[in-house]
């Protein structure tokens, strides 16, 4: 399905969209808890999480903490030769320690996240894709804070009441990471694949007990290291511009305007970095106009010193998870 022809409305409606949205806050909430919260039946929700599931238009997948994942990755921007930019996104996309690569508007620069050690890196950058003859300049920003990621923005279909009603009790970060056997690594992975996999079917691809798997589980929970993120095309759910603002900000206000933009609703990540402007902040906007106004009423009385607007024509991968045309539900 090509959604630059096919109404998004005629593919999620609005329940499908709030079931959606329920899956943002708690991505393991079961379809009971969600039947009750949204007032319908619980029949209804798992039909129609199912129905959204094999057509490929959402997928939830577990996240690590943003403390672990986004400090010390590094974004990057690979500008590339026209007519080669779906081979390198492609091939970036294939990496399993890269979570996230967009096409930018123009077919001329792929964006990309990078979570890896320095070996792999170095040989990506300077060995990689230079080899290619396709890339003509890569720009790294490591990122040095992050505000917020991807698995906290919620797209706005619920009410405040209905979105605390299914959000989990907030958990204090640990002050020294949690010890980890092979049985709670291979859960994390399994979960990383589909975080909505039942407790039976968790049990028998880590080849556990299912109370074992169940302990494990509520274990895992109470370290906060269930975070979900519900991949889905935010064409989808009404919002049809995806943008990148690279920000120039005084180091004095950093800390300031980042927390700022973290509490904006259309924003969906906001980092700190190196390189050449020491803020990206991404948003969700409606349309071009509503980008135009994030610009002019939010972004503008922050006091940035300057900014670089660029926006996603495609999204390749999101969260680790290839991205592929969705099929009618």
């Amino acid at each position: 399905m090509d959604l630059a022809t096919t109404d998004p409305d005629s593919v999620l409606d609005a329940l499908d969209r709030r079931l959606v949205c329920a899956l943002q806050v708690d991505g393991r909430a079961e379809p009971g808890r969600i039947a009750e919260v949204l007032g319908v039946s619980a029949r209804t929700v798992t039909r129609r999480l199912g129905r959204m599931r094999r057509a490929g238009v959402l997928r939830v997948v577990r996240m690590p903490d943003i403390e672990d994942a986004a400090v010390g990755a590094l974004l990057l921007r690979v500008r590339v030769l026209r007519g080669r930019v779906d081979t390198i996104a492609q091939a970036l996309a294939d990496r399993s320690d890269i979570p996230f690569v967009d096409v930018m508007l123009g077919g001329h620069e792929v964006g990309a996240v990078m979570m890896s050690d320095a070996g792999a890196r170095d040989r990506l950058l300077y060995g990689q894709l230079p080899a290619t003859g396709a890339v003509t300049e890569t720009t790294t920003h490591a990122v040095l804070h992050a505000f917020a990621d991807a698995g906290q923005w919620q797209a706005g279909w619920l009410t405040g009441q209905e979105a605390a009603a299914l959000a989990r009790p907030p958990v204090p970060r640990p002050a020294t990471p949690p010890p980890l056997d092979d049985l709670d690594r291979a859960l994390l992975e399994s979960l990383g694949e589909d975080a909505r996999q039942s407790h039976a079917v968790l049990a028998g691809a880590v080849d556990a007990p299912e109370s074992t798997v169940r302990r494990r589980l509520h274990r895992l929970d109470r370290l906060g290291l269930l975070r979900t993120h519900a991949t889905v095309d935010p064409r989808l759910l009404g919002m049809a511009v995806d943008a990148n603002l690279w920000l120039d900000v005084p180091p004095g206000r950093l800390a300031e305007v980042g927390a700022e933009l973290a509490r904006h609703p259309q924003v969906h990540g906001v980092f700190a970095t190196s390189g050449p402007t020491n803020l990206l902040a991404t948003l969700f906007c409606p349309d071009h106009g509503g980008l135009y106004r994030f610009l002019t009423d939010t972004l503008g009385p922050l006091g940035v010193t300057r900014a670089e607007t660029t926006i996603t024509a495609r999204a390749v991968k999101r969260a680790g998870v290839l991205l592929h045309r969705p099929r009618r539900p």
